[in-house]
């Protein structure tokens, strides 16, 4: 951990598997003294609890009936003092999943579940994205958190393990964020919220019924000066929701999103520029103005309805607009090759897609079952434009067109999921997915030194997955989970050859996996929960980054890649007032080969047994909640997580660090307003730490710091009229 000595000491952040260790006891004797169920004697088991979730088998399933490890994390309590800034707020009190805030929003946060996805440079890659139900990922693999509207959301679902194969291609894990429906008596509703750095937030929304229509409609606009220089941002996000009952003829849902984001881009610091200052820019941000700007609108659709005979219809339609231009640090030298495609990046992408599916209801051999069955559309056609970054001796502006190209992917999935409860403490899930990618490029910019890069591939997989629970009681549950998965390089890995020639790197191949999961799931009376998961993943043509330098990433595939591990979850009612939470996260995440292309290289850096670069083999995350009955609250948070690599040679590292935040508010009651202020700190000690980190950055440039103690204060606000 570094300390405000500047000292540096590489060693893992290890308080999280003693403090666990310590807490399980508790937790038992705990829940030993809960009321005892009768559930020992009862045929079938029956669990009324909260949280329903929709997501590993597509039926309307509380979390504890489904074998795998999924979380839904809510949203809505008006006590919350979150910022809702950004969803990594929420998800690192999730297992498994390491979300950091990178402090630069040119970038958005780095994500990834169970070590997929920690490869990503910008955006979110090996890990699906849902709003609504409409995907945030598009066909390729490649996403963003960007458009979540946190205000409007009732949760945040978050899927582990090989049940997220069955959302097709790169499917690590799942995330799907869902805006509420809307209430009676109608709400308006207002946060305002500002802290250091010169962060403010403003929200406003409102959601309500009238007659046979339900609506939830939410603004909001976040600015920041940065905690670092030449990092100034500023986020608008949008969300509307309209929900119609249309009688017998079922229920239909219009959904609108948008997003407007422009960020300076800061980029990362070599370890003597973090040492020497770690608020300052990298050097070439400043020269060339390292920019970003993001605007996306999109709309969708979905109907539900009755088929007869237990079966129900869903279909869903969604399109929409994502143009972004971003300005690099590519050094004028370098463009001056008649294949570079500048330094200057400009994408305009119309993106439509289409899911259909039959689920049912009934019986087999006199048992329940579930049965789905369905198809998916998707397809992305992107105008990608390419620009010097200069014009004469003027740095950081669009210059000469140097890259002029249609690249088009989409996909087409068939999927079949059933549930059957084939014995009354036994229950059983299975699934397979056929996916189709097809990826397409026309090239428009042809010279004598350009030549034609036009071309085109395929990728096709067919994952199965399976499931296995065991009702020990009505308040302990165990499963087994297998299936298989795939992940395709993303059109961003794809863009640039590793030998320099122009054109794509079709010669990547998809990435294919075999995961498997064993778990446990305790509930008992009062709220409290234990979920304990051990899990591994084999992954063949693993993916990895190939070089990270002057703006643009290349990739190849290595080898053979696994990762191993535990999670466990802890909610415990401690109290009257008091309540625990913890979520603990045990990885080990490594290289078993190199691929025969890799063994030849000269400079190839994988060699076997070598740590995947940007996953940390521990992470903590625990709170302590306390909540009076005269409306204060107040809360304790530790996130702990250990060191990293940086690089696939392993040739350096981030030390690990740990980091202390508290929180107070309360609730008052004014006529038929409840105003709720609250007040945190981040990062209560003080403490310099590397926040994030961008693997395999070819100057070296791999550390993003994190930002010292950060005060915010803000005021939530729920209007609702009483008769």
């Amino acid at each position: 951990m570094r300390r405000r000595s500047g000292k540096i000491t590489q060693g893992s952040a290890h308080p999280g598997l003693a403090l666990l260790v310590a807490l399980a006891p508790l937790a038992a004797a705990h829940a030993a003294a809960a009321p005892a169920s009768a559930g020992s004697a009862a045929p079938v088991p029956t669990v009324e609890l909260p949280g329903i979730v929709v997501t590993a088998t597509r039926q309307a399933r509380p979390a504890f009936a489904v074998p795998a490890a999924i979380d839904a994390v809510q949203l809505g309590r008006i006590q919350r003092t979150t910022a809702d800034i950004n969803p990594s707020e929420y998800l690192r009190q999730v297992p498994g999943v390491l979300a950091r805030d990178r402090q630069n929003y040119a970038q958005d946060e780095q994500v990834s579940i169970r070590g997929f996805g920690s490869r990503a440079t910008f955006g979110v890659r090996g890990v699906r994205l849902y709003v609504d139900g409409i995907p945030a990922t598009m066909p390729d693999g490649q996403g963003q958190l960007s458009n979540f509207s946190l205000g409007a959301a009732s949760r945040i679902e978050v899927l582990r393990g090989p049940f997220s194969a069955l959302y097709g291609n790169s499917s690590g894990g799942v995330i799907q964020i869902f805006t509420a429906d809307g209430t009676d008596p109608p709400q308006w509703r207002a946060m305002l919220g500002t802290g250091r750095h010169g962060a403010r937030r403003l929200e406003l929304g409102a959601r309500g019924i009238v007659g046979s229509y339900g609506y939830n409609v939410d603004a909001s606009r976040f600015r920041t000066d940065g905690f670092r220089r030449h990092s100034r941002a500023r986020r608008d996000n949008g969300n509307a929701k309209l929900k119609v009952d249309l009688g017998y003829a079922g229920h239909l849902t219009l959904l609108a999103n948008s997003v407007v984001v422009k960020a300076l881009d800061p980029k990362g610091l070599t370890r003597a520029e973090y040492h020497a200052d770690p608020r300052q820019a990298a050097p070439s941000a400043l020269t060339y103005d390292t920019r970003k700007s993001v605007r996306q609108n999109q709309g969708g659709a979905i109907w539900q309805g009755d088929s007869g005979g237990g079966g129900q219809w869903r279909v869903l339609g969604y399109a929409g607009h994502r143009a972004i231009v971003q300005f690099l640090s590519v050094p004028v030298a370098a463009q001056a090759d008649p294949l570079s495609s500048g330094g200057v990046i400009d994408l305009a992408s119309d993106y439509a897609g289409a899911d259909a599916r039959w689920s049912w209801h009934g019986d087999l051999a006199g048992r329940p079952l579930d049965f789905t069955i369905g198809a998916s559309w998707d397809n992305q056609d992107q105008h990608r434009l390419g620009y010097d970054n200069f014009v004469g001796p003027l740095l950081g502006v669009r210059g000469a067109l140097r890259r002029d190209e249609i690249d088009t992917v989409s996909d087409f999935d068939q999927y079949a999921q059933a549930s059957w409860d084939f014995a009354p403490r036994w229950s059983a899930t299975a699934g397979l997915r056929h996916s189709e990618v097809h990826f397409d490029v026309d090239d428009h910019h042809v010279t004598m030194r350009n030549p034609d890069a036009s071309s085109g591939k395929d990728y096709s997989a067919s994952d199965p997955v399976f499931g296995l629970m065991f009702r020990a009681s009505d308040d302990w549950h165990l499963y087994a989970a297998w299936g298989h998965g795939f992940e395709t390089p993303t059109f961003s890995e794809l863009s640039y050859r590793s030998d320099g020639a122009t054109g794509l790197n079709f010669d990547l191949r998809a990435a294919r996996s075999d995961n498997l999961e064993v778990g446990s799931k305790w509930r008992w009376g009062d709220g409290g929960k234990l979920d304990i998961a051990l899990f591994r993943a084999r992954t063949r043509d693993a993916l990895a980054v190939y070089s990270n330098d002057n703006g643009r990433s290349t990739y190849s595939n290595v080898g053979r890649a696994r990762r191993r591990g535990a999670e466990l979850e802890l909610h415990l009612p401690l109290a009257v007032h008091w309540r625990l939470q913890a979520a603990y996260t045990f990885l080990d995440a490594r290289f078993r080969s190199t691929s025969s292309e890799c063994a030849r290289a000269a400079d190839c850096a994988i060699r076997p047994g070598a740590r995947i670069p940007g996953v940390p083999r521990q992470a903590l995350n625990a709170s302590l909640h306390w909540r009076a009955g005269n409306g204060w609250h107040a809360a304790l948070a530790l996130s702990a997580i250990g060191n990293v690599v940086v690089d696939d040679a392993n040739s350096a590292g981030a030390p690990g660090y740990a980091l202390l935040d508290a929180s107070l508010g309360y609730i008052g009651h004014l006529g038929d307003a409840t105003v709720a202020p609250f007040l945190r700190i981040d990062n209560l000690a003080d403490r310099r730490y590397i926040g994030s980190v961008i693997v395999n950055e070819g100057n070296g440039r791999y550390f993003e710091p994190g930002p010292g103690r950060a005060l915010f204060v803000g005021c939530r606000i729920r209007f609702a009229a009483r008769d």
